[in-house]
């Protein structure tokens, strides 16, 4: 194929027609919902996009905001369906659905669960039902819209074709709520506030018998770390304030709850074509859930992970993505032949060196594997520890003042003596012993520049008492938890903890060093908005040893890359 794809892509040539809006949608347990539909003013069948969230239909189509991509309060809200106008006016219909207990919709709001996801596959089948509709269905939107995709294309709806996940999450336990078994409440208290629902009871109160949820409720009242959050605590007595915050902590562990709205448990049934889309700063939430899908589907796909100036993501409503989805639904839903399917399946940008590369697998098999050792006196290098180094340490504070930093201890390499690219998953094997029964662990690998100047490259995270392995489903370079119980750490006697860190593809240029930080808590100004976690609330010496018999070491995806796989072109 000659030229450029974008030479290929639908045109503008039709003109958006006017929203029909509040159309009645029966869903199979005779729930009524309500979807928007806008399609181009012409004659004809046309394939169809159908965006679906917690949000409601309506918000999408308030004003963008311009130019406060960056302002949290104003430029996400939820606007995150994609422009109805661009894709209207190159031939496809959008249709906006609130599922069951949002908006106008009746029923209680099921949070991506099963009734969920079935809302999602009625609402497919009625689209292509409708006299204006080819047959051929895809999905659109990021985040919640990218990861009800992955659940309803479960579900296996006969008309849907293709889906585009552009941000999204697989697994509700450890990429969404509880990273390495810490509750992220920063996001459930800030995003209860922008779902469009009128529901007030919570899932675990529906699902539970009364005096189990009742006593789930007491011991949440009765935990110190609870009763450190006033916000959280007042819950416990009013949980309709925020429903969802209340299950997800009365949810410690991965199980059911979490399972029945996980694609990660559901990828074998999952046969349509997908397109993986995210970007490095997603580790809080979105990055790992397009790097497992793209490991574990085992249908047509493809993987594009990008970067953003801002851990909040891409501008609202990411129109800087737009021809990428268009693409895919062009060959998918319309047939045209674009050679999206010619391509190399990974296409990464390589931060540090800020360059586009294509790849033909993810972890990339040439990677070198290779540890840094941390060593006494804050050194982080390739040479293991000798018998005898003293152990770091570093004291919790659980009860932080406003604007300070967390106690931490950090490792960093000499200089680089060249560029170094790593380049993949990463892990940190950390010998440890503590004078608590429970800890935790956040990690954060930072490049230093010359010039003092701090760019974060990755985290990790880990509760202590969730440190048990599943030996089954671990690699050395991504350990696997299965977060379904608590063990009590022995106070003074040192453990192994083995924490996940975040893929990222970075060249850390010559005279550059790398830095990992390590500390016991997170808090608002240290970490980005909404993602901080529910804080240990005990005071806990954390000691890290590297000796011998204890190396305590990052392991790391040492890559040298080819100039012959750099990328003439972005692929957006």
């Amino acid at each position: 194929m000659t030229g450029s794809w974008r030479d290929r892509l639908s045109p503008p040539e039709y003109e958006m027609g006017d929203w029909e809006r509040d159309i009645p949608i029966r869903a199979r347990d005779g729930t009524q919902l309500y979807a928007d539909v806008c399609r181009p003013r012409a004659r004809g069948k046309f394939p169809a996009l159908l965006s679906m969230s917690g949000y409601g239909k309506d918000v999408q189509r308030l004003p963008i905001p311009v130019g406060s991509a960056s302002d949290y309060s104003r430029g996400t809200g939820g606007i995150e369906s994609g422009m109805s106008e661009y894709f209207v006016k190159r031939g496809y219909a959008h249709v906006l659905l609130d599922p069951r207990g949002v908006g106008h919709s009746g029923g209680e709001y099921d949070m991506q669960g099963p009734l969920e996801q079935q809302d999602g596959y009625d609402g497919v089948e009625w689209i292509a039902a409708q006299p204006w509709c080819s047959g051929n269905v895809g999905m659109l939107g990021m985040s919640y819209f990218a990861c009800i995709q992955y659940l309803v294309a479960a579900q296996q709806p006969p008309h849907l074709k293709a889906i585009f996940a552009h941000d999204g999450f697989t697994d509700w336990y450890r990429h969404n709520y509880y990273q390495g078994g810490i509750c992220l409440w920063g996001k459930a208290h800030h995003i209860w506030r922008l779902y469009d629902t009128h529901t007030t009871r919570t899932l675990s109160e529906r699902q539970m018998p009364k005096e189990e949820y009742e006593r789930r409720l007491k011991a949440l009242r009765d935990d110190p770390s609870v009763q450190a959050y006033p916000y959280i605590w007042k819950l416990t007595n009013n949980a309709q304030n925020n429903p969802m915050l209340v299950d997800l902590l009365l949810h410690p562990f991965d199980g059911p709850f979490h399972w029945e709205r996980s694609a990660s448990r559901m990828f074998d049934r999952i046969r349509i074509p997908v397109f993986l889309l995210s970007r490095w700063s997603a580790w809080a939430i979105h990055l790992p859930g397009a790097i497992e899908a793209f490991e574990k589907l085992s249908g047509p796909r493809r993987l594009v992970i990008t970067e953003t100036s801002w851990e909040g993501g891409f501008g609202r409503p990411w129109h800087e993505n737009h021809e990428l989805v268009l693409r895919w639904y062009d060959h998918w839903l319309k047939g045209v032949d674009n050679g999206v399917m010619d391509e190399a399946p990974v296409k990464i940008f390589v931060r540090g060196r800020n360059t586009w590369r294509s790849e033909k697998e993810w972890p990339l098999t040439r990677t070198r594997w290779t540890k840094l050792y941390l060593r006494e006196g804050g050194r982080l290098d390739a040479t293991p520890p000798q018998p005898h180094e003293r152990p770091d340490s570093f004291i919790n504070e659980p009860w932080l003042g406003a604007n300070k930093a967390s106690p931490c201890v950090a490792y960093s390499t000499a200089p680089m003596a060249a560029d170094t690219e790593y380049t993949g998953p990463h892990a940190l094997y950390l010998y440890a012993d503590l004078d608590g029964e429970d800890a935790h662990w956040i990690v954060v690998i930072n490049d230093i520049a010359p010039d003092g100047s701090k760019t974060q490259v990755t985290k990790g995270w880990l509760k202590a008492s969730h440190r048990e392995l599943d030996a089954e489903r671990s690699r050395p370079e991504r350990p696997y938890h299965p977060h379904t119980r608590a063990q009590a750490v022995t106070p003074g006697v040192v453990t192994e903890y083995a924490i996940e860190i975040r893929d990222s593809a970075y060249v850390f240029k010559k005279g550059h060093r790398m830095q990992l930080v390590i500390r016991g808590q997170s808090s608002p100004w240290e970490d980005f908005a909404i993602f901080f976690h529910l804080n240990h609330m005990n005071t806990v010496r954390h000691r890290i040893h590297h000796t011998q018999q204890c190396a305590s070491h990052l392991l790391l995806p040492l890559v040298e890359s080819g100039s012959e796989r750099e990328s003439i072109e972005a692929p957006g």
